[in-house]
């Protein structure tokens, strides 16, 4: 019989809500592939939800959830070597097509890594008041998506 798997902690829920929208990022990036959109539009999107949720999600996840384990934890390792990868891609910009698959692949593997692994791992081993302080930190605002050009539908 599978373990049941663990219920996200309160505090931690925000970050996995933030997760979603990164799926959906990965989605839409496939779905603009599929409907043979320009890169150049896919990018767009893609530069903006990096800039506005990306790389906020990123420093607060560094900053306050990540030191809940100790520095040289290999999930930790792993982590912040998916940050650093997923930073230069965004900002690779000598072959777009190339690039973009690799987002959408990377980043998805990134935030399942994080979702079944990492998270649970963490939650396992914080102490309530450390969650208590996340909880306190991130303070979760509505995800407000761009939708100038909603070239995924």
């Amino acid at each position: 019989m599978e373990p049941k798997p663990l219920k996200r902690h309160k505090a931690l829920q925000p970050f996995s809500r933030e997760h979603h929208h990164g799926l959906l990022l990965s989605w839409k990036i496939r779905s603009g592939f599929s409907k043979n959109i320009e890169l150049e539009r896919i990018k767009t999107y893609a530069d903006w939800f990096f800039e506005n949720h990306l790389i906020p999600h990123f420093e607060l996840e560094e900053a306050h959830i990540f030191p809940l384990l100790e520095a040289d934890n290999e999930l930790v390792k792993r982590a912040l070597a998916d940050h650093i990868s997923l930073k230069r891609l965004f900002n690779d910009s000598k072959d777009l097509e190339k690039s973009l698959h690799q987002i959408e692949k990377e980043l998805e593997e990134h935030i399942r890594f994080e979702e079944r692994i990492l998270f649970p791992e963490i939650q396992k081993n914080a102490t309530e008041e450390q969650l208590a302080l996340i909880a306190d930190i991130h303070d979760e605002e509505g995800f407000e998506d761009n939708v100038e050009d909603q070239f995924w539908k």
